[in-house]
């Protein structure tokens, strides 16, 4: 439930779109991969097609694939050497190749990867119409004319973070008010980055935007808690996000600690 004193307008623009009741979330059925020989041996290219079966994100075709691969009586790591030795030999010992041959006999976690991916993409296409999900969305318009000549700012790694803040604080309207409005933008930040990746390639995203979200990371060591709970749940974020340095966690903790009689 949003709280009276969160900002209703900031909780508004840092919103995904709503997903779509009439729109197709279930992923179009695929062809399945035909049968190839790629390296002569029967066993590691039947590994291999289950591999590129799992990875169309057909959640039968996967249960087909995993209970397939249970049926090789040849242990799955014993396969996989084999597959590894392949690529040895054939990319002259090229070190990237065969550390990608690595994790080969891991159905269970591709499947598991490929799902999720496939969930995350349904999802994309339920909240995005057509390719919407790749143009600039209100926040990130915000962001861009934000910084729009700001002073040393030349991308998310290279600018002044001064300036940047100092950027951002002018709009006060669209400023987090409580450290749930923080949690809340960054969330958006991090759910719009995955659904664009489960949707198409993506690189980082506007370096505005991502200097938006770390100034409002920034913001958990400032802005006080409204309650434990509240300190809580911006510990419990921080504990796990790995943008967030020691430094940083310190900084959070004191922030935290020193409200001190909290109501609970």
């Amino acid at each position: 439930m949003i709280k009276l004193t969160d900002n209703l307008a900031h909780r508004a623009l840092f919103t995904l779109p709503p997903i779509r009741p009439s729109a197709e979330t279930a992923p179009a059925v695929q062809v399945l991969p035909e049968q190839k020989v790629i390296t002569g041996d029967k066993e590691v290219d039947a590994v291999l097609w289950l591999r590129e079966v799992i990875k169309t994100g057909q959640a039968g075709p996967i249960a087909t694939a995993l209970d397939a691969a249970k049926q090789i009586k040849t242990p799955l790591k014993e396969i996989e050497q084999r597959y590894v030795d392949y690529v040895k030999r054939n990319s002259g010992g090229n070190p990237f190749a065969v550390m990608f041959s690595f994790g080969f006999a891991d159905l269970e976690g591709l499947a598991k990867g490929s799902l999720e991916k496939a969930a995350l993409a349904s999802e994309a296409q339920a909240r995005f119409e057509g390719e919407t999900i790749f143009e600039d969305t209100p926040a990130e318009q915000f962001c861009e004319k934000a910084l729009k000549r700001c002073k040393g700012f030349k991308s998310y790694f290279e600018n002044d973070k001064t300036q940047v803040a100092k950027r951002f604080r002018k709009h006060a309207d669209l400023m987090p008010s409580t450290l749930d409005d923080c949690l809340h933008e960054i969330a958006y930040w991090g759910r719009l980055y995955v659904l664009r990746h489960a949707a198409g390639e993506w690189g980082d995203g506007m370096h505005e935007a991502i200097a938006r979200e770390w100034f409002v990371q920034g913001l958990l060591s400032e802005i006080k808690p409204r309650d434990k709970a509240e300190a809580l749940r911006v510990l419990d974020y921080a504990a796990q996000a790995e943008s967030i340095e020691h430094d940083g966690m310190v900084a959070i903790a004191r922030n935290l600690i020193a409200s001190g009689g909290l109501p609970a």
